[in-house]
């Protein structure tokens, strides 16, 4: 667990904090320090049985019962939806939305709605999930004074490009899929940026992270060549407890309070991808994911 101080504890003592992908990894650990100083916690997992055994371990470990969890394939606009039903029937407050669930596909796959998986689960995700709840959150921001989203992106984004005119990577799908995570991670900082915008004056802060290269489960979708590539990988990578140190920041520090509109890494601004900050293309994307997922919002 990650340490903290009073002042944490004490910013999330009755708050309610949402996150995706949470049953391995940076997530598991991020829910597990959140649930540890206090707040109400709800996760999201695709797999029931590894999500009850997160549920147990979380509840175990953080010594907190205000835990629970909802199932949903965030690769599916309609799961997504009814994840944001699910968590509206129970709970009329939304502290904290961490968008934290990610993945890596070596080969092009395509999602039930005929989506490309990383861009459906790796942006869409965030940008549908997001925009279900915004409004839920902005009353809580009414209420509490604040409140927060936080994108787990990844320094891969400054490779990243837009391909306005193939954004699905009908061609170009290279061995590994780099580009087109790279591409989602660009996604990510450029819907936290226009979301921070949108929500001027709101109380709603906005703001991404890079956790570091971090040693989880991502790419170990991709079958026995993902396993393998990841295991290699890990030798070189960073433990999820390191990883998962700035999402808990951004989630539960009083210092970052107000501070919107920001990509994070080591709990410190840092300047993006230069793509980031073109307005143009962030109202392009807006109006894109806005297209693909008109069926849920």
């Amino acid at each position: 667990m990650i340490p903290s101080n009073s002042n944490t504890h004490q910013f999330l003592q009755g708050k309610v904090i949402l996150i995706t992908g949470a049953t391995s990894g940076i997530g598991e650990v991020t829910a597990q320090a959140l649930a540890g100083m206090g707040a109400t916690l709800v996760f999201v997992g695709r797999n029931p049985g590894r999500s009850e055994a997160t549920l147990d371990k979380i509840r175990q470990v953080s010594r907190n019962h205000k835990v629970e969890y909802i199932l949903a394939d965030l690769s599916v606009t309609a799961q997504v939806q009814n994840l944001a039903d699910q968590f509206l029937q129970s709970y009329d407050r939304l502290d904290v939305l961490i968008n934290n669930a990610g993945a890596e596909f070596f080969t092009r796959q395509i999602s039930a709605d005929g989506i490309e998986m990383t861009f459906a689960v790796n942006h869409l995700s965030y940008f549908l999930l997001t925009n279900l709840l915004i409004e839920t959150i902005k009353a809580t921001a009414k209420k509490a004074g604040e409140a927060r989203v936080v994108n787990v992106a990844s320094d891969a984004h400054y490779s990243g490009k837009m391909r306005f005119d193939d954004l699905m990577f009908e061609r170009g799908y290279e061995p590994g899929g780099f580009r087109a995570y790279a591409q989602s991670k660009l996604a990510n900082v450029l819907f936290t940026f226009e979301l921070s915008r949108r929500l001027e004056g709101s109380g709603v802060t906005a703001n991404a992270l890079h956790p570091g290269f971090v040693a989880t489960n991502l790419g170990k979708n991709n079958g026995w060549l993902g396993r393998l590539a990841m295991g290699i990988a890990h030798r070189f990578a960073i433990s999820p407890l390191e990883g998962a140190k700035t999402s808990i920041f951004l989630a539960s520090s009083p210092e970052v309070s107000g501070v919107t509109g920001e990509f994070f890494i080591e709990n410190k601004p840092a300047q993006a991808n230069p793509d980031a900050y073109n307005q143009e293309n962030a109202a392009r994307l807006w109006r894109i994911s806005e297209g693909l997922t008109s069926g849920s919002t």
